[in-house]
């Protein structure tokens, strides 16, 4: 039998030892490898889930179940922070508009104007923060009245001040569609179009195995799905033909708030400034700002980053950096998530597929204990995808938000 000098043992282990370490290549193909294979088990994954959908549905399944495993793939992709800190840049001038310096419209004009204009509520959110079961928009906020109450009657307000036509469009979720089919039955007699459409249900995932947790599309365990995030409404909007039929009409643009927003209300001066501009080319996306308190550490902020103007979301920022996101002195902006935006421009990017969002990664863990990932998209961060995004700096006091029982005590 032969034998190892120690000569040759130490060249064994040596051998041993090169043959087994990973080279920085050996590791990201590895990487790629993992990555192509959770696409492929998530693949397969979702059309189990899309057989069980009853067939008269089982078109609108396919059409989310595709969108989410675009969003999975965008998930898989983004490794670390979807920001390199270095690289955010001061904001351009001219980039905020301050609202003070902006012209009043002409009276007679305001007619045409707001004819040109449709008001989106984003109403996909339960009202569970503040103790009640159901959609927030229908909880009393004043003298009985709901959100939704006064959201229809300040849009008749401007309708019938200026004999006007300006629409409501509700974005619901599967969590509220229902009970608002409801009672939207009741402003039949008002001076108001309303439309609604439904984003997105998308599956949440194992923390662990990154697997959708739904076995069928006809659970009624609720839990097993979400809406994910506001971001959805270009493509659920899109979707929903109700975008195509307003662009019809001749409206041009969309003023996009939260229903719990009681002081997200059209302004003139900023819808003047959208279809008469200074200058021959008018903003395809407006967000207006207004300044960041103590209140509001953990809310989106705007910065200039890789040559345009992009929205930042906590979620987003290295960990190291999260105490300089929340100083007030450092961003002083905060995103009210009140939205102006050109039809076209979200016809032409859906039509293009080359809307681009952030993917925010939500963790949550269910009542039975499981934890699970949501992967969701704000809507303010598609601004970086339109021509000529601006940002509009706004008074405090349109960002009203009722979040709960405290603030709607103090309202």
């Amino acid at each position: 039998m032969a034998t190892l000098t120690g000569a040759n043992t130490n060249s064994l282990q040596k051998s041993l030892f090169t043959h087994h370490q990973k080279t920085p290549s050996d590791t990201t193909e590895f990487k790629e490898l993992t990555k192509k294979d959770a696409q492929v088990q998530l693949a397969q994954e979702l059309d189990k889930l899309l057989v069980t959908a009853p067939e008269i549905q089982k078109k609108i399944y396919q059409r989310e179940l595709d969108g989410f495993q675009k969003l999975f793939a965008h998930f898989l992709q983004d490794v670390g922070p979807s920001v390199q800190w270095q690289k955010i840049e001061p904001l351009p001038q001219g980039a905020v508009i301050d609202y003070g310096t902006l012209p009043q419209p002409n009276t007679h004009h305001l007619k045409r104007m707001l004819d040109r204009l449709v008001v989106i509520k984003l109403n996909g959110g339960l009202g569970t923060s503040m103790g009640c079961k159901g959609p927030k928009s229908v909880i009393p906020v004043r003298n009985d009245l709901t959100f939704l109450d006064l959201t229809v009657q300040q849009i008749e307000h401007l309708n019938k001040k200026y004999d006007a036509d300006v629409p409501l469009v509700l974005m619901n979720s599967f969590n509220t569609d229902e009970d608002t089919q409801k009672i939207v039955r009741k402003y039949k007699g008002f001076q108001v179009k309303i439309y609604t459409f439904n984003q997105s249900r998308y599956p949440r995932i194992n923390k662990e195995s990154l697997m959708p947790i739904a076995t069928s599309t006809a659970t009624t365990d609720l839990e097993v799905w979400y809406p994910p995030g506001h971001g959805d409404f270009y493509e659920s909007f899109y979707n929903s033909g109700v975008l195509q039929k307003l662009t019809e009409e001749g409206r041009e643009y969309c003023f996009v708030s939260n229903i719990d927003n009681l002081g997200a209300t059209v302004d003139l001066n900023i819808l003047n400034m959208l279809l008469n501009p200074d200058n021959a080319q008018s903003p395809e996306f407006v967000m207006e700002v207004t300044n960041k308190t103590r209140a509001d550490v953990k809310g989106g902020t705007l910065i200039h980053y890789e040559n345009k103007l992009r929205l930042l979301e906590i979620a987003q920022v290295p960990k190291e950096h999260v105490d300089d996101f929340k100083s007030v002195k450092t961003f002083k902006i905060f995103n009210t998530n009140n939205l102006w935006i050109k039809l076209d421009a979200i016809v032409r990017l859906q039509e293009e597929g080359t809307m681009d969002l952030d993917v925010i990664v939500n963790h949550k863990a269910l009542d039975n204990g499981l934890n699970v990932i949501q992967l969701e998209t704000a809507a303010g961060a598609a601004m970086k995808n339109f021509e000529g995004s601006l940002g509009q700096w706004i008074i405090s006091f349109a960002s009203i938000y009722v979040l709960t029982n405290t603030y709607l005590i103090s309202f």
